[in-house]
Order: structure tokens, then sequence, then C-alpha cells
């Protein structure tokens, strides 16, 4: 099996290409196994796409209702007062509309982390203000250490993911609320929960409910990670309804598209088997990290996401690998060279079913054989011990 693509492409943003940029500049030999971008591989169910192919015609030719009439729905079936939703086009756009409303000097913010969070306000010239997670500490928070942080910088607007991007590194709910009381005077605290809904670690992670009676706290939501949906471009903020009123006013009458609505108003009749998939995904991730840990090559973090992040051994080239692993296996992964705080040596891979998990590492082993196989990275390597 090879699949051909210009390497440049993983090359010309922070992000990695998308799927369908892929497959129109590379030479498909099979189905690409796609390792790199965040999704729930077990929601929707068949059934559930079954109905939404079975709407297309629909779905496609005719106007969606307006933001307000989705989030009468979406309220509904979270159980939170609709005047403390804003919803967009993707958290992305929200992070966007954040940067424009309540950035006006300063923001402060954990690296690494998604890159939208210091790439948008450098873009508008604001200052942002890093806090390194270091590897020795399994890169760990220290919410008291980034508080300091913020108080010695003066930043305006702090920002927490949690569990972190692309690190999987979760903090407990009732930490998270300290760590925003603590800053009730800066212009703004957002939350960034887009991946809360695979924590197991807790039975109840978010502080949505709670942020919604705070002064200046906001929460961001992502339902096309939850639902590995990421085409319908759909993500939601949770505020004050003074704040989210803000966000509602600013964005666009109907920015959201008749999938994402459709999405929407199925969700109540399909609660089960989401919360099933949650359950199936927890598992992959314990069975995923613990064939990725048997590798000496390997070095895994400990996730409450739905990926890993792994290190490399010392002499083993990160984007040689990405591009064998494409080439020869159709195995799509992401490569953390261009992210803020990490190096090529860094890998983000998304949990996946046992038999993906199979061919991810028997692609890994190929690589790394000191002696024939590929013919790359023909030297001897360190063994190093998983991070449990």
């Amino acid at each position: 099996m090879r699949h051909r693509v210009d390497p440049s492409l993983f090359g010309q943003t922070a992000h990695s290409p998308s799927y369908f940029e892929l497959a129109r500049a590379g030479e498909q030999a099979g189905p690409v196994v796609d390792f790199c971008i965040p999704c729930n591989p077990y929601f929707p169910t068949p059934a559930m796409f079954d109905l939404l192919a079975g709407n297309l015609e629909a779905v496609l030719k005719f106007y969606p209702s307006d933001a307000e009439t989705i989030g009468r729905q979406l309220s509904r079936v979270l159980g939170l007062n609709p005047a403390t939703l804003a919803m967009a086009n993707g958290s992305t756009e929200l992070i966007t509309w954040i940067d424009h409303l309540w950035v006006r000097e300063s923001l402060a913010v954990p690296i690494p982390t998604f890159g939208r969070w210091t790439d948008q306000p450098m873009e508008t010239g604001k200052r942002v203000d890093m806090f390194p997670l270091l590897e020795q500490d399994g890169f760990a928070l220290d919410l008291d250490a980034y508080a300091g942080f913020i108080r010695a910088r003066g930043s305006r607007v702090a920002v927490l993911c949690n569990p972190n991007n692309p690190d999987g590194h979760y903090l407990p709910r009732r930490e998270v609320l300290r760590f925003v009381d603590e800053l009730a005077d800066l212009d703004l605290v957002v939350v960034d929960e887009s991946f809360i809904d695979f924590v197991e670690q807790e039975r109840s992670p978010s502080i949505a409910v709670e942020a919604a009676i705070r002064p200046n706290v906001v929460v961001l939501k992502s339902l096309g990670k939850n639902f590995g949906l990421h085409g319908i471009r759909f993500g939601y903020l949770v505020g004050n309804p003074a704040l989210a009123g803000k966000m509602r006013r600013t964005l666009p009458k109907w920015n959201l598209n008749s999938l994402a609505e459709t999405v929407v108003f199925m969700l109540a009749e399909h609660a089960e088997e989401y919360r099933e998939s949650l359950y199936l995904l927890a598992r992959d991730r314990y069975l995923m990290g613990v064939e990725l840990s048997r590798m000496p090559e390997l070095t895994v973090f400990p996730s409450q996401a739905n990926f890993l992040l792994v290190k490399l051994s010392a002499g083993i080239d990160g984007t040689q690998l990405r591009d064998h692993l494409y080439t020869r296996h159709g195995i799509l992964i992401r490569e953390c060279g261009n992210k803020l705080g990490m190096s090529n040596q860094f890998l983000r891979l998304v949990v996946r079913p046992e038999a993906d998990v199979a061919r991810l590492v028997a692609g890994i082993a190929e690589f790394t054989r000191p002696h024939g196989g590929s013919g790359e990275n023909t030297g001897a390597f360190e063994v190093v011990r998983s991070v449990s």
C-alpha cells in the first residue's frame, strides 16, 4: 500500500492538513486510518448516519432555522437557560470573537495547547503571555503557579483548556472553580472544555453551570469533537446572560447550517447511544495506552481526552515517521513539531479501536526496526518507560 502526497501540506500552518486536502493532493491506495483529528469513532451510530443520509436533500436545499431557534432546542437537551448560550460555526469562531470582544491588551495561556489560543490574539497584535508546561511534570498544569504568573505579567484575560490539547491532562472540577474565583477581577477567564465529555475521572467534570452565574467566566464546548462530526462546525459558549448575550449579538443570526440543526434535534433521542460511545472510547483509550506502552521506543502520557500524547525515543524523527506511516500504511498522525512548547519527537494519537491500533503499532515497529524493513532509522534506540 502506498499513499502519495506532497509533504509540504503538513508544514503550511500550525495545524494538520484536512482530509480533503490530502485526498485531492495524493494518490489514495486505500482507506486512510485517521489518528490525527480528534473524533468519536462510535458516534453517530450507523443508524444515525442512515437517517442523516435520508434527509440529505432537504438539509442541502433549505435554509436552517435561526440561531435562537436552534439554541432553544440545545438548551433543552443540556438543561441550561437559553440566555446563557451562544452558538457558533465551530469553537474557533468563538475564539476569534472572544479575542475581538474581550482581549484588549493581553491574554495568558499555558503552552502547549490548542494553537488558536496563541495564534488568534497574536494575529490581532495582542500580547500573549505563555506559561510553559514541563515535560518532567507530565505537562500537568499547576494552577497556583499559573495564577501567580498571570498576576506577575498583568494579564487581563486567562485561558485554561481542560482536558488540555495535546496532552489530555485533566484538572479536577473543584480546582478549576477555585482558580476562576481567584481571578474574578480579570476581564475574562475562558475554560475551554472541548474534550470534557471524554473524562471518566469525575462524574460531572464540567463547570458550565457554575460559569453561568459568575461575572467573568465563559466555557467553550465543541459538538464536532464530541460527536466526531467536525464537518458540521458546531461549537457553543456558556456564560452569564450578559456575556452570552454579547456574543450572540455579535454573531450572525444564521451562522449555523442545516446539518448542525439536524444533529441538535437528533440528540435528545440518541442520548443513550452517546453515553455508550463514551464508555467504549474510554475502554479503547486504556487498551491503546497499554499497547503503545509496550513499545520501548515510546513514552505514553496519561490522558482523559480522546487522544494520547507520546514521545519518541532519541534518534527517531517524528516527521519521517509521520510520512512513513502515511505513505506506507495509510495512517495519518499528528506530529507536534509545529506546536508551541513541543518538538517533532512528540505525537498526538487519537484513540481508535483495537484493529486500527494494531495497524499503527505495526507501522511504528517497521519504521523503528534497527535493521532491514524500510531502511529508515537504522541506528539503535534508547529504551524508555511509560508514564503511568
